[in-house]
């Protein structure tokens, strides 16, 4: 990716995402991270799928034939499996045992358990361990470098530096994808696996944006043909492992990875091509084998068995039915769930779909793009259970965010242009990152489905009483909302070594702001084909 982003750029963005991602510790009392996490410390503790021992602390799995499973998709548990195997030896040990012990039951800390709750227990311990050693190594980690990834991508659109910046840090920092990149769940991890797929099949560090003729040709689209390198094929096989394993994480990614698989059918070569099937097949066997290890079938039938949830799960497919109305509108606009309501900025996505399209520039992105995030919204608008349960927004949706952040820069390049048009922008994106952080750090669990209005029933009143998530200024002994002054000081600090960038790349980002600047002339060019 070199041209496309600097290395001071790429490790600050890494570090903020990183120090955003993790400093908030996961909610340990969550049914959809323990039944994944049941499932991680089953295989390694236990060498076995059933998760019988550790049920007690969710209401997700299923049961079959008389043992209780998880009722998630595996890939997550498959991805934190060897990171919890390296780590579960450790916590036998008496020293690191009790050192667990105290941080976890005293001082700052223990002001967050449940009054009547059992308390602070050797086995809490460990599985609270075990939760934060998997998110931290297979969700906040991916997710922090995926901010890098996403930047470079920009940059081979041809953004410029400062719209870069923008669209970057308000995907990170003020959508929904902030709360699931700090918690064990698999939609911000199933995000990372699609949106990296996207990049190789553009050819993101290998081709740069070629004029309007080859891109309506596709070129765009073609990893590098005609070459002795092996890197096309490599990059052929990652594509495959990456769709594979972003199917066996969240299934309805089928709907993206299907879009994906039409441009590579288009612009692959059948070596290529045949690669990257291999390479998707690879973690499809690996469900296959838990599938007939746990129900003795090759189809995935975990939510099927669903313990707790059976009318909604034999509603429709799988609680899959039609579109609806109100679904639809508590996805993006009602005051529980919507996307928009917490993230407006991301509302310039819809006129930036119309400003990429006149461009004339990556037109099969374009529809892929628009199929990744209408598809979704429409897939989840027919759920009878489109909420999700506790969340901040609409946590379904999160796969599809990175799409939507990408459409946004188009509308953003164009306000861009103007003083009025980049302090609009910012202050968009500030507020949408106000309402996101404010909602994420709220309370020891995200907002309970329960409550219709979360922010006036949930978010607020936890911040009044200083109830604030788990994290690690708590374990420096500080409490409540100042546990989040740590935080505060390091993200402030390294924002503005991000944002103030040194002499020659502020002249060569304002060279790059001019040439980007429309002219009547260019504009009327830009809508002509060339040729």
């Amino acid at each position: 990716m070199r041209g496309l982003l600097t290395r001071r750029d790429s490790i600050l963005i890494f570090l903020i995402l990183l120090l955003a991602y993790g400093y908030v510790m996961p909610r340990w009392a969550d049914w959809s991270q323990n039944s994944r996490v049941n499932l991680v410390r089953a295989m390694v503790e236990q060498g076995t799928t059933r998760i019988d021992a550790y049920v007690e602390n969710t209401g997700d799995y299923a049961l079959f034939e008389g043992h209780a499973y998880t009722d998630k998709a595996p890939g997550p548990a498959f991805a934190g499996l060897p990171f919890y195997a390296a780590v579960s030896p450790l916590l036998d040990q008496p020293f690191i045992a009790s050192k667990l012990a105290g941080l976890a039951g005293g001082g700052a800390m223990s002001s967050t358990l449940n009054p009547e709750g059992t308390g602070i227990q050797n086995d809490k311990i460990r599985h609270f361990v075990a939760l934060l050693t998997v998110t931290i190594t297979t969700v906040a980690i991916p997710a922090a470098a995926f901010g890098v990834l996403l930047y470079a991508t920009l940059g081979w659109f041809g953004f410029s530096r400062g719209i870069r910046l923008v669209v970057t840090l308000g995907y990170a920092l003020a959508t929904p994808a902030l709360a699931y990149a700090g918690n064990f769940y698999s939609h911000q991890f199933t995000a990372v696996l699609l949106f990296g797929a996207f990049a190789l099949l553009l050819g993101v560090g290998e081709t740069r944006l070629g004029d309007s003729t080859r891109e309506s040709q596709g070129a765009a689209f073609s990893l590098p043909r005609n070459r002795t390198s092996s890197r096309p094929i490599r990059r052929a096989l990652l594509f495959g492992l990456l769709c594979g394993f972003a199917l066996i994480s969240e299934y309805p990614s089928t709907i993206i990875i299907a879009a994906f698989g039409v441009v590579a059918l288009l612009r692959f070569t059948p070596r290529q091509l045949g690669v990257a099937v291999v390479g998707g097949l690879l973690p499809l066997m690996l469900m296959t084998i838990y599938d007939l290890r746990s129900f003795g079938t090759i189809i995935p039938v975990g939510y099927a068995h669903s313990a707790l949830w059976q009318d909604q799960h034999h509603t429709g497919f799988l609680s899959i039915t039609y579109p609806r109305p109100e679904a639809l509108w508590g996805l993006t606009f009602s005051p529980f769930r919507g996307l928009f309501v917490r993230a407006p900025w991301l509302l310039l996505a819809v006129p930036g779909f119309v400003l990429w399209w006149r461009t004339r520039e990556q037109r099969t992105a374009w529809w892929v793009a628009l199929v990744a995030t209408v598809g979704l919204t429409l897939f989840y608008g027919s759920s009878v259970m489109w909420w999700g349960g506790y969340g901040v927004g609409p946590r379904y949706l999160v796969p599809m965010l990175p799409f939507l952040a990408l459409a946004t820069a188009y509308a953003i390049r164009w306000l861009w242009t103007s003083l009025a048009g980049r302090v609009a922008t910012i202050a968009l994106v500030s507020v949408s990152g106000v309402l996101t952080w404010a909602e994420t750090v709220a309370g020891q669990t995200l907002p309970p489905d329960s409550f219709r209005q979360p922010w006036f029933e949930y978010t607020v009143p936890a911040w009044i009483e200083g109830h604030i998530a788990r994290n690690f200024g708590m374990a420096l002994g500080l409490q409540g909302v100042a546990s989040l002054i740590p935080l505060a000081i390091l993200m402030a600090l390294m924002l503005t070594f991000l944002l103030v960038p040194r002499r020659p790349l502020a002249a060569q980002e304002a060279a790059t702001e001019q040439c980007n600047r429309p002219t009547p002339a260019t504009s009327v060019v830009s809508e002509k084909p060339s040729g």
